[in-house]
């Protein structure tokens, strides 16, 4: 009986009649199975893998960087805050004297015109004098005719006082016998009558006197004169002209005391009155010298208002010097008054005051995801929210927002003044050129 025997298996080369590195040769190197981590494509999945995990963060990032806030600030300043009033007016002179006649008659000479510098008692204008001197010479002629009646009248009482004078000494001497008692009561009567007219006669005398000075004021008024020195700023009167006195008196000439110094009446409205005192300085500007400010100050705040168009206004009065005579009267001028002013104060944007930094969500600090920022959202969630538009009050109470970090921060300030735009401010942790936030603002999703 035959055992079988056992068969090892034979090398595949052997089959063939080649060994294995003959069959590496034969077939490439690359049909040979390699380790993996000497395989390209494996190196080429994970860098791309790489890429797009960077590529995913970026863009995660650079959604948070967009959804995150973004505040505007701007420094807190140290300087000068003024609080002023602005208001219009004219320049006037300090004095003015409008002058006129009050008689009636035809102007005769004009010894002055316009810009003609006049001194207090100058003749300016000549009026006819001839009817004024005839009434004169018939007034005096009625004085001289009245003192006459006078001493006519003295001549009278003195003749009836010696015919009474006699009448008594007879009846003395006769013992009451003669003359009788009717001749002694005319005689008295006589006196009495004398008397009286000799008192109408003076009354006329005083009249006549009267007139006469009446006159002579006429004829000197029909010189008329300069009640000021100063310069003729207007002339209406011409030689010739007929002047008719009336109740209110025709203006012939204008004249203004001193132009060296005027005044400026401005109308100062009612929101702004209360500011304004008297003292306080000013600059005005007048359109004939544009970039020039001249200075000024109140002299006077009136209490009585005016009314125009609805509007009240009071008038105000400042004293402007005007040494080089550049500024006339009539010019329209515009006043900025300085009702406050305050040194070296801080000082912030009102609209840091205003501010108020709107609610960031969790979602949105963290990136959210594509979904969330996909979906709309409620209208004016990105809008800063805002603490109303008034100025702050002085002394009151306010909140700041600073930068700490990408933080913000609040701080309480004290509010001060505030000229519509600056506020000033004080309180623990503020310093000069500290940024405060006056906006935010976030980068649509």
């Amino acid at each position: 009986m035959t055992t079988p025997t056992a068969l090892s298996p034979a090398p595949v080369a052997s089959a063939t009649g080649n060994s294995p590195a003959e069959l590496t040769a034969l077939l490439g190197a690359d049909a040979v199975a390699a380790p993996w981590w000497r395989r390209r494509t494996v190196w080429i999945g994970a860098a791309l893998l790489v890429a797009v995990g960077a590529g995913v963060t970026w863009w995660q990032g650079r959604q948070v960087a967009q959804t995150a806030p973004r505040y505007v600030t701007e420094p807190v300043v140290r300087g000068n805050l003024a609080i002023t009033v602005t208001a219009n007016g004219t320049l006037q002179p300090t004095h003015q004297v409008s002058i006129g006649s009050e008689l009636s008659g035809t102007i005769k000479r004009v010894h002055v015109d316009v810009n003609d510098t006049v001194h207090a008692g100058q003749v300016l204008i000549e009026l006819d004098t001839s009817k004024l001197g005839d009434q004169l010479t018939r007034s005096r002629a009625t004085l001289a005719s009245a003192q006459s009646a006078v001493q006519q009248a003295e001549a009278t009482v003195a003749e009836q006082r010696s015919n009474l004078d006699r009448l008594e000494e007879v009846a003395r001497l006769s013992g009451g016998k003669v003359p009788s008692k009717a001749e002694l009561d005319t005689g008295h009567a006589s006196v009495a009558r004398a008397s009286a007219t000799l008192a109408m006669a003076r009354a006329s005398v005083a009249d006549a006197r009267a007139a006469v000075r009446l006159d002579e004021t006429n004829l000197a008024k029909a010189s008329i004169r300069s009640p000021i020195d100063g310069v003729v700023l207007t002339r209406t009167a011409e030689p010739g002209n007929a002047v008719a006195a009336s109740l209110q008196a025709v203006t012939l000439l204008t004249l203004a005391e001193d132009l060296r110094h005027l005044n400026l009446q401005v109308k100062v409205d009612e929101a702004d009155v209360g500011m304004v005192k008297t003292g306080q300085s000013a600059r005005f500007t007048v359109s004939a010298w544009p970039a020039r400010r001249w200075p000024a100050t109140i002299s006077r705040v009136a209490f009585g208002s005016t009314i125009t168009d609805n509007v009240v206004t009071y008038p105000t009065d400042l004293q402007v010097a005007n040494d080089d005579l550049d500024l006339r009267p009539g010019m329209t001028a515009t006043a900025t008054i300085a009702a406050t002013e305050r040194q070296g104060v801080l000082m912030v944007p009102n609209a840091a005051l205003r501010f108020t930094p709107a609610a960031t969500s969790s979602a949105a600090a963290s990136g959210g995801s594509l979904v969330s920022r996909l979906m709309p959202r409620p209208p004016g969630s990105n809008a800063p929210k805002r603490a109303g538009n008034s100025a702050a009050r002085e002394g009151s109470q306010r909140q700041l927002w600073i930068l700490q970090g990408q933080q913000a921060v609040p701080l309480t300030v004290t509010t001060g003044l505030s000229n519509g735009r600056m506020t000033e401010v004080s309180g623990a942790g503020l310093s000069a050129d500290l940024a405060v936030i006056v906006s935010q603002a976030s980068a649509a999703p």
